[in-house]
C-alpha cells in the first residue's frame, strides 16, 4: 500500500439494528478514510451511531449495506493477528491477573510469544513501574485504564481504536490522561480512531475531526487540526484552540453560551438503545464493549481465551 493511500477505508456503510417489524437505523451511507499514522475523532450526538461505527470498522459489529476495508482486507483478518486493539471506556481487565499479565495477555491471544521486557518497558512509560504484580481492584480507575491502554499498545497494532476511553475517570485524570497518553501511539507510527463526546478532547488529541449528524448518523464534515505536536495543556488556552472547539460546536449546533461541558447534544437513547429499540444486535458482534471483551466480574484463567478485548 503507498504511503499516501488510506489505511481505513469506510464505503457506504449502513446499519439497521432489527427486523421487519420494528428496525432502527444507526447507520446511512458513511463513507470515511483514516490515514496512516494520523489521530481522527469521531464527535457527533448521542445516539448517531459514533460506537457502532468504530465496532464495524473492528470486525465486532456487521455493517447492514457497504464495506470496510483494511489494507484491503477485512477487519476480521488484522484482528486476528493483533494488528487491531481496541479501548473501551470500561478498561475490562481480568480481576485474577496481575497487571502484567492483563498487558501479557493480548500477546497470547495474538499468537505471539510472551515479551516480558515490552510489558514491562509499556508499564514504566504509562507511569505503573513497580505495579507489575497489583491486580485491578487494586488500582484507582485512571490507573486501570493505563492498564489498558497499555495492554492495547503491547502488540504493536497497526490500527488503533478508542472508544471513549477516558469517559469513566473524573476531569482531572482525564485531562492527564489526555496530555499523558498519545505520545505512546505516536511514538510508533499507529492510526488511531477515537470516538469522543468531548469537543475539547477531540481537539487536544486529534489531527481531523470527523463530525457525524444525528441518527441516522451520516459523516457532514471533516474538520483538520493544524494545533503543533507535541500537544500541551497550556494549548487548551490558545485562541487556535478555542477557535477549532468553536467550529466544531458550531457543526453539532452547541450553544457557545451554555456551560462548557465539552459535550455534544445528546439526541437521547445511544447505541445501546438503538440494540433494544431494534430488538438487539442484528448481524452479530458482541452487544457492548464488556461483552467483546469477554471480562467478568469474576473467574479464573480458565477463561482467559474469552477475553477477546485484549486483542479486539
Amino acid at each position: 500500500m503507498g504511503t499516501d493511500a488510506p489505511l481505513v477505508s469506510v464505503a457506504h456503510v449502513g446499519k439497521v439494528f432489527g427486523g421487519r417489524r420494528r428496525s432502527v437505523e444507526a447507520l446511512q451511507d458513511v463513507d470515511l478514510t483514516l490515514r496512516p499514522g494520523a489521530l481522527t475523532a469521531l464527535v457527533g450526538p448521542s445516539g448517531c451511531g459514533k460506537s457502532t461505527l468504530l465496532r464495524i470498522i473492528a470486525g465486532l459489529e456487521r455493517a447492514s449495506s457497504g464495506a470496510v476495508t483494511i489494507d484491503g482486507a477485512a477487519p476480521d483478518v488484522l484482528r486476528s493477528r493483533g494488528d487491531i486493539s481496541v479501548a473501551f471506556q470500561d478498561p475490562n481487565l481480568l480481576p485474577w491477573r496481575t497487571v502484567a499479565s492483563n498487558v501479557g495477555l493480548a500477546l497470547k491471544l495474538a499468537g505471539r510469544e510472551p515479551d516480558p521486557a515490552r510489558v514491562g518497558e509499556l508499564l514504566r512509560t504509562v507511569g505503573l513501574d513497580g505495579f507489575e504484580k497489583a491486580r485491578p481492584p487494586q488500582l484507582s480507575g485512571g490507573m486501570r485504564q493505563r492498564v489498558a491502554i497499555a495492554r492495547c499498545l503491547v502488540t504493536r497494532p497497526r490500527l488503533l481504536l478508542l472508544d471513549e476511553p477516558f469517559g469513566a475517570v473524573d476531569e482531572l485524570t482525564r485531562r492527564r490522561l489526555n496530555v499523558e497518553l498519545p505520545p505512546l501511539w505516536q511514538a510508533r507510527p499507529t492510526t488511531a480512531l477515537l470516538v469522543t463526546h468531548s469537543i475539547p478532547e477531540a481537539v487536544l488529541l486529534a489531527d481531523e475531526i470527523v463530525v457525524m449528524s444525528d441518527r441516522p448518523g451520516r459523516v457532514v464534515a471533516r474538520v483538520p487540526v493544524d494545533l503543533p505536536r507535541p500537544r500541551r495543556a497550556a494549548q487548551l488556552h490558545s485562541p487556535e484552540f478555542h477557535a477549532l472547539v468553536d467550529e466544531v460546536g458550531d457543526l453539532l449546533g452547541v450553544d457557545r453560551d451554555a456551560p462548557a461541558s465539552g459535550d455534544a447534544p445528546a439526541s437521547g437513547g445511544g447505541e445501546a438503545a438503538d440494540r433494544a429499540a431494534g430488538g438487539g444486535a442484528a448481524g452479530g458482534g458482541a452487544a457492548d464493549g464488556s461483552a467483546a471483551d469477554g471480562s467478568a466480574a469474576g473467574g479464573s484463567a480458565a477463561d482467559d481465551s474469552a477475553a477477546a478485548g485484549a486483542r479486539a
